[in-house]
């Protein structure tokens, strides 16, 4: 299962780059890029055979890693703001990020990506 959730994060975080190699749309590219931290994140839980909680809360699902697996370059992440992205971007019709937004929640996106396959030695 853990496996699968890696995928999906892979898909979500490859849709963020296309987009972002593109012109937009931005807030499309910070969806992703919190659906493919919310993913990864799910995919340690998945690792350690935790329930998978149907949150987009990534304060909640860091918390609930790193009780099970220490990670102290995950641990010092702030991740309040991409949870936004889950729900707001979708539905906020009076938020429209601009590139660098979107480029700074890929780029944390990708390290969080990076800590997981380092764990996992993929």
């Amino acid at each position: 299962m853990a496996l699968g959730w890696l995928a999906k994060a892979e898909s979500d975080l490859s849709a963020a780059d296309r987009v972002l190699q593109g012109e937009g749309p931005y807030d499309t590219a910070c969806f992703h890029a919190q659906q493919a931290i919310e993913k990864a994140l799910k995919t340690l839980l998945a690792l350690h055979s935790q329930p998978i909680p149907r949150t987009h809360d990534l304060d909640e699902l860091q918390r609930q890693v790193l009780a099970v697996h220490p990670l102290p370059n995950l641990a010092s992440m702030d991740l309040a703001e991409t949870t936004d992205y889950a729900v707001q971007i979708r539905y906020d019709i009076e938020f429209w990020p601009e590139k660098e937004i979107a480029e700074e929640a890929y780029s944390l996106a990708k390290r969080i990506m990076n800590i997981i396959r380092d764990t996992l030695a993929i």
